[in-house]
């Protein structure tokens, strides 16, 4: 059974799911619909390039570029971590952007999964998270397909262009949700590095 978290919630992953290793990660957003004008024209909704990405955590810390999993590096060098590929407009039902993850081949010196996503060319295109609705993150047991977590982000991110969503990590043994949803004003992923560096 799901357990759906508030901002700030946090959930053990790995304590009553024995063996629990390998997860799937759905990030998930829409565009908000404009409404229609006068005989109907207008409307639809912008087109809104989100990229969902993992930063890789050292001691809390970002070390290496090679631990910045993304649309322009999918997959981390240990195999832990693998991006399915990048969704251009957010259209469709369910998740838009998938992560894998493999617990069990994380490196012992990573002790953080931080789950990001930000607005691919958000200040060329006036884009910020005021227009886009529905966001969440979900993780599931890809061993059974059962959703263990989901996290809907229903903060007003007006102005924002980027977030910080959520974060898996280490508590002795055990791995660990975090529920974030943190919007920050970073354009690029680049610069949402910067804050753990």
């Amino acid at each position: 059974m799901s357990i759906s978290l508030q901002k700030g919630q946090r959930i053990d992953l790995t304590k009553g799911n024995a063996g629990l290793s390998k997860l799937m990660v759905g990030l998930g957003w829409d565009p908000v619909k404009v409404k229609k004008g006068f005989f109907g024209l207008g409307g639809g909704a912008p087109d809104i390039d989100c990229d969902a990405s993992v930063l890789m955590l050292e001691n809390d810390r970002f070390t290496e570029s090679k631990n910045l999993i993304y649309f322009g590096n999918l997959k981390s060098n240990c195999g832990s971590i693998k991006h399915t590929g990048d969704n251009l407009t957010g259209a469709g039902d369910g998740d838009d952007e998938q992560v894998l993850v493999d617990l069990q081949k994380v490196p012992q010196h990573i002790n953080k999964l931080v789950f990001v996503v930000n607005i691919y060319d958000c200040n060329k295109r006036k884009q910020d998270f005021g227009m886009i609705e529905n966001a969440f993150i979900r993780v599931v047991n890809t061993n059974d397909n059962q959703e263990l977590v989901k996290f809907n982000l229903t903060e007003n991110y007006s102005g924002k262009t980027s977030l910080i969503v959520a974060e898996i990590y280490r508590h002795g043994n055990e791995w660990k949700f975090a529920a974030v949803g943190t919007g920050t004003n970073d354009g690029k992923v680049g610069d949402l590095v910067q804050k753990f560096a």
